[in-house]
């Protein structure tokens, strides 16, 4: 598969908001309970610092990120990401060409630090592909996270200079 990443464009909007809710619908990743819809996933995009596609050579689009500040003030240079694939394309390696690019992004937009907050632990593709790009695991915070089942799971916030 050959894919490429690209910022998003507003007719990119729906193929985003189906992969995004499916990560949201899943229970297992992001913090959100909520579904985006058409005008709320546009809002929601469009107030990111960058926000990115996947997509194959036919346009068909796989996954996506979003960048944005992870606190204010003196913690403004850190920046957040969250990524999401679509179903279909998990374990294809989507993931890798989505943190690299936002890697490459966070520096563009000048941020020092990449930050992720809220990693779930039992979450080891991510945290194998985070790690094998060079992030870092702050430790672990016990339970903070509630899965769609009610249970709660630990956390391990992870960082990368970038």
């Amino acid at each position: 598969m050959n894919i490429s990443v690209r910022k998003y464009k507003d007719s990119d909007l729906a193929a985003m908001i189906d992969i995004w809710n499916q990560v949201v619908e899943d229970g297992i990743a992001f913090p959100q309970e909520d579904y985006l819809d058409e005008e709320s996933g546009a809002r929601f995009f469009d107030e990111q610092t960058y926000a990115a596609v996947a997509e194959d050579e036919k346009g068909k689009i796989y996954g996506l990120y979003i960048l944005h500040p992870n606190n204010i003030g003196r913690c403004g240079h850190i920046c957040n990401a969250s990524y999401a694939v679509s179903r279909e394309a998990r374990g294809k390696h989507i993931g890798r060409y989505l943190v690299s690019d936002c890697l490459e992004q966070g520096k563009v937009h000048g941020f020092g630090l990449l930050q992720f907050n809220a990693v779930v632990e039992s979450n080891i593709y991510a945290r194998r592909l985070y790690e094998s790009l060079g992030f870092v695991q702050l430790g672990v915070i016990p339970n903070g996270f509630r899965a769609k089942g009610g249970h709660y799971e630990n956390i391990c916030p992870y960082y990368h200079v970038l």
